[in-house]
């Protein structure tokens, strides 16, 4: 399932304090990079794993090479990875994080069997969403034209 009401992706996002973004990018022109930032400037903890980055600093955090090495709480994990590659994420994070409330699957990132997995340990899965662009559009922040989305009257 990938239709998601509007009042769910809020809560989601209004509940998570820390984030652990698999696949971020220190290229700041990659979307892994941009939406982690993003994130962190909205005022997420985000962690970045990369484990090809492993040891460098992004947004004020240290990369780690896996999700098993940070040993903070986590209440989501954001993946940007392919989709054959996240039924090992999700195994990871469930083990890594007992507490863990979210998978977040990116745009084109979808697995029914590890959001099965993830959903029978009571843990919400949102699949093929992007964090940043819901954010933005159910906090009223994205803008076209120069204007905030929504009704624009026409006695202009």
């Amino acid at each position: 399932m990938t239709d998601y009401s509007d009042a769910f992706l809020k809560k989601v996002l209004q509940r998570t304090k820390v984030i652990a973004v698999v696949g971020v990018s220190m290229n700041p022109v990659r979307p892994s990079y941009y939406v982690a930032r993003y994130l962190s400037l909205k005022g997420y903890t985000v962690i970045p794993v990369n484990p090809g980055h492993a040891g460098k600093e992004l947004f004020g955090q240290s990369v780690r090479a896996s999700l098993s090495e940070i040993s903070e709480p986590v209440d989501m994990v954001d993946i940007f990875r392919r989709s054959e590659s996240v039924p090992p994420i999700v195994d990871e994070a469930l083990a890594a994080f007992p507490n863990l409330r979210t998978i977040w699957m990116q745009i084109g990132v979808e697995h029914t069997d590890a959001a099965a997995a993830a959903q029978a340990r009571k843990v919400d899965v949102v699949m093929n969403r992007c964090p940043k662009i819901e954010f933005q559009r159910l906090f009223g922040e994205l803008r076209m034209g120069g204007f905030a989305t929504g009704v624009i009257s026409s006695k202009l």
